[in-house]
């Protein structure tokens, strides 16, 4: 009986490992295809109700298209007017730097006795080996831009495809099910499929709130280029932990660069702080739902192992795909046990409160 078990978990593991290697080396391939599902399932609500109106599917598919795209560039748009006046600033920040960087060489060598012409001498040995890879970068850097480029329309492309074919590809799936198994097929199908577009459009929805919250009260500190940094915390967000930290502490040091004092950085961290409760606690319980809510532990590793995978790509997508295969994973009885391992525990009475508001918006 044990010796089955441990068969069984070691094929697990096995397979594990395959699906994590598959991944990797199907990287270009994947990536795209994997960013044009996400972006299908959060158009595909718009989709329908244009389709409901009377609309040709093609033509409310190629609007979709259209849509998104002229979204990601009024972002795009909203960024690059930000960061031309955020640019203007850059000789503050350079002498900012500068400072740092005096009072960095005297705390070591100080506290560590490292003396400053041994830290001139490994600057030096950092920059002569920087500046003899500094074709290779350049290179890499326009072979990236094209690359970018190429993926950009591959996924375009087959956003399209995807939305235009659904009901060819749900066939699909469905003749793949025993015909004793096809109203549960289903079901599963149209439930993970919902949840996953309601998961996707709460956070989107969330990360527009984060904005607003984030400029406000970036702006009433007197934050300059609030927007800016507004913009980067929220959009950071779609990486839990690793990137709301992050934007945090671009804030705080673009602030004292500014010539922002101490009540300002106490500023930001509080404005941090109540973002971050309203987030946990009213957001996105409200707006993204618990039903796809992966635990902390399985947050950290979702993202260490999409950006092995998948690089800056995979830290991105890594929490909505974990979340899609958690639904399917609670809707395949076989697979239920793996969808608890990565959910988070539901402590009783712990969303009492968001419960209340969700009925009290049905019934009006």
């Amino acid at each position: 009986m044990h010796t089955s078990s441990l068969s069984k978990t070691l094929q697990v593991l096995a397979l594990f490992f395959l699906v994590i290697a598959g991944l990797y080396f199907a990287k270009p391939f994947l990536v795209p295809l994997a960013l044009a599902c996400i972006i299908a399932m959060l158009m595909l609500p718009l989709g329908r109700w244009m389709e409901k109106k009377g609309m040709a599917r093609g033509l409310a598919t190629f609007l979709c298209i259209l849509f998104s795209v002229v979204v990601v560039i009024g972002i795009i748009g909203i960024l690059s007017w930000q960061i031309a006046s955020f640019v203007d600033d850059l000789p503050k920040m350079q002498q900012y730097v500068g400072e740092l960087e005096k009072k960095l060489q005297e705390t070591l060598s100080n506290q560590f006795g490292l003396s400053p012409q041994k830290q001139k001498e490994l600057l030096k040995q950092q920059q002569s080996s920087g500046v003899g890879n500094a074709g290779k970068m350049v290179l890499s850097v326009m072979s990236s831009s094209t690359s970018l480029l190429v993926d950009m329309v591959l996924v375009l492309v087959y956003t399209f495809l995807l939305m235009y074919s659904r009901t060819h590809l749900k066939q699909f799936m469905l003749k793949m099910v025993p015909v004793d198994q096809k109203a549960k097929g289903n079901k599963i199908i149209s439930d993970a499929s919902h949840v996953a577009q309601q998961y996707l459009l709460g956070l989107a929805m969330m990360i527009v709130m984060l904005w607003v919250m984030y400029g406000v009260g970036f702006s009433i500190i007197g934050v300059k280029n609030a927007l800016f940094f507004a913009m980067i915390c929220g959009l950071f967000e779609i990486v839990p932990f690793v990137g709301n930290i992050t934007g945090t502490t671009l804030t705080v040091i673009g602030a004292l660069s500014q010539g922002g004092d101490s009540g300002m950085v106490l500023g930001i961290v509080l404005t941090y702080g109540t973002v971050q409760f309203l987030q946990t606690y009213i957001l996105e319980p409200l707006v993204v739902g618990a039903q796809v809510k992966i635990n902390p532990l399985f947050t950290i590793i979702a993202i260490v192992v999409g950006e092995l995978v998948w690089g800056v790509a995979g830290m991105v997508m890594a929490i909505p795909l974990v979340g899609i295969a958690k639904v399917i994973f609670d809707n395949i009885e076989p697979l239920q046990p793996y969808g608890f391992l990565i959910g988070e525990e539901k402590k009783k009475g712990e969303s009492g409160f968001i419960d209340t508001i969700k009925a009290r918006v049905k019934k009006s």
